[in-house]
């Protein structure tokens, strides 16, 4: 039994011995660094804003006499976030041009519109109001502006 004692000690001890190397080289291990850099590029430009505008409600108009109104919505179809800080409504043709039909002009209305400020993010919108009213202008002949088709022209910033 000496002899089966003897060989299993040296087993064991063999046995632990590869173990503490094998085990000393699974902690061993290299070392590196590595950086990168990547650029993106944003949009070139926003994406323009959209206008639309509702009907306009109200009696007809007269020099003097009630006004009309309509809601307008401004939307963000873009993917950033945009600023509506005014919308605008002007009299003018849809090229820009001046409006008249005959004698009436944008000098016979009053346009104004409301319209909170602020900032809308991707595909949000909001909503305002323009109202149009005819002017009365002392002593001058507005019948040109019987039953004319106003062109309101729409300015967001």
């Amino acid at each position: 039994m000496g002899k089966t004692a003897g060989r299993k000690k040296r087993i064991i001890i063999t046995t632990a011995a590869m173990l503490a190397i094998g085990g000393g080289a699974a902690f061993a291990y290299w070392t590196s660094t590595a950086t990168t850099d990547k650029t993106v590029q944003s949009t070139a430009d926003s994406t323009a804003i959209t206008i639309s505008v509702g009907a306009f409600s109200g009696s007809q108009l007269s020099p003097g006499g009630p006004a009309q109104t309509a809601t307008f919505t401004v939307a963000n179809p873009g993917t950033g976030v945009q600023k509506v800080s005014s919308v605008a409504a002007t009299i003018l043709n849809a090229d820009g041009t001046a409006w008249a039909a005959g004698t009436c002009s944008k000098d016979d209305f009053e346009v104004s519109t409301t319209v909170v400020p602020t900032e809308l993010s991707a595909a949000q919108s909001v909503t305002g109001t323009v109202t149009l009213k005819m002017i009365n202008r002392v002593d001058v002949n507005q019948n040109d502006c019987k039953g004319v088709a106003v062109p309101l022209h729409f300015l967001a910033s």
